[in-house]
C-alpha cells in the first residue's frame, strides 16, 4: 500500500484531518465486521483514503461529490502556476500584502492559464488570500486583497487515490446501491448546517440535513457534524420525544474543539454506531 496522508494533498474546506486518529481507531474496531465502506459525501477523499489504509481488505467507495479528483488531475499545472507566482513575488516578505501592481501580475498569470484550460482557482486562492478566505472562480479571486502566502515546494498527490473506487453520484442513489449490505459502513459528512456551503452546487436546507439523518436508520455509520449546525440539539430533542425511533439514538459521540481565531471556537463531532 502507498504512503499514508494525514491531510488532503490539496486545500479543502472542511477536510477531517483533525479526526484522522480517532477515525482510524474507530475503523480498527470494525475490522472483520464490514466488507464495504461507502463515503457518501467524499469531499477531499481523506476519509476514504484513511479507510483504505486502515482496512485494506475492504472495498472503499469514494463519492467525489465536489470534483476533487479534477483538482488532483490538474496538480502539475497548479504547481506550474504557483512557481510562476512565487518567482513573480521574489523579494516580497511572506504574508505581506501585495501592491496593486503585484496583484495585477498574479492575476495575469492565472488568467493566461485559464485561457488555455482548467485552473484550480481554489488552491491558487489559498496561496494568495488571507487565511480563511476561499474562492472557486477567477471572478471571485479578482475581488480580494492578496498576500504572499505561496508555500515552498509544490503539491503532491502520488498514491492518494490508490485502491479507492471513485464514483460521481447523487448520495441517495449511492446509498440505495449499498443499503441492503449488512456489512457496509456508511461515512456521512454532509456540509454543515448554518456554515458556508459555497463549495456545493445547491444550497443545503434543513430538510436536506434531515434526509441525511434518515440514512442512519438500521445502518452502520460514522457521522460528522458540528455544534454550529444545532443538529445534535435537534437529535437530543427527538430522543426525548421518540426514544429509540429517533435518529442517532444509541450512538457514541467524540468531540473536538476547533479554534478559528482568538474570538471564535466551535466543536466538531464524530458520531458512530457500528
Amino acid at each position: 500500500m502507498s504512503r499514508i496522508y494525514k491531510s488532503a494533498p490539496l486545500p479543502f474546506m472542511g477536510q477531517k484531518r483533525y479526526f484522522v486518529r480517532a477515525f482510524s481507531e474507530t475503523l480498527e474496531k470494525v475490522e472483520g465486521k464490514v466488507d464495504t465502506i461507502v463515503d457518501l459525501f467524499g469531499g477531499s477523499g481523506l476519509l476514504s483514503h484513511t479507510a483504505k489504509r486502515v482496512l485494506p481488505g475492504c472495498r472503499v467507495v469514494y463519492n467525489d461529490y465536489d470534483g476533487y479528483t479534477d483538482r488532483l488531475a490538474g496538480i502539475d499545472r497548479t504547481n506550474e502556476i504557483l512557481l510562476l507566482i512565487k518567482d513573480c513575488l521574489t523579494g516580497v516578505e511572506p504574508n505581506a500584502r501585495l501592491t496593486e501592481e503585484q496583484r495585477s501580475d498574479v492575476l495575469a498569470i492565472v488568467e493566461a492559464y485559464e485561457a488555455k484550460g482548467y485552473v484550480d482557482v481554489m488552491t491558487i486562492g489559498r496561496s494568495v488570500l488571507f487565511s480563511g478566505k476561499w474562492v472557486k472562480t477567477l471572478e471571485e479571486l479578482r475581488k480580494h486583497t492578496m498576500y504572499n502566502r505561496v508555500k515552498p515546494g509544490g503539491y503532491d498527490s502520488a498514491g492518494y487515490l490508490d485502491g479507492l473506487e471513485v464514483v460521481h453520484m447523487d448520495y441517495r442513489e449511492l446509498f440505495d446501491l449499498h443499503k441492503d449490505n449488512s456489512r457496509a459502513l456508511f461515512l456521512l459528512d454532509p456540509p454543515y448546517l448554518t456554515t458556508e456551503c459555497g463549495q456545493y452546487e445547491n444550497y443545503w436546507r434543513l430538510t436536506d440535513y434531515l434526509n441525511v439523518l434518515k440514512l442512519t436508520k438500521g445502518t452502520k455509520y460514522i457521522y460528522f457534524t458540528s455544534d454550529k449546525s444545532q443538529i445534535m440539539e435537534l437529535c437530543n430533542w427527538l430522543v426525548d420525544e421518540f426514544g429509540e425511533a429517533a435518529p442517532l439514538y444509541g450512538a457514541n459521540a467524540q468531540v473536538r474543539t476547533n479554534t478559528l481565531n482568538y474570538q471564535a471556537k466551535f466543536n466538531d463531532m464524530m458520531i458512530t454506531r457500528i
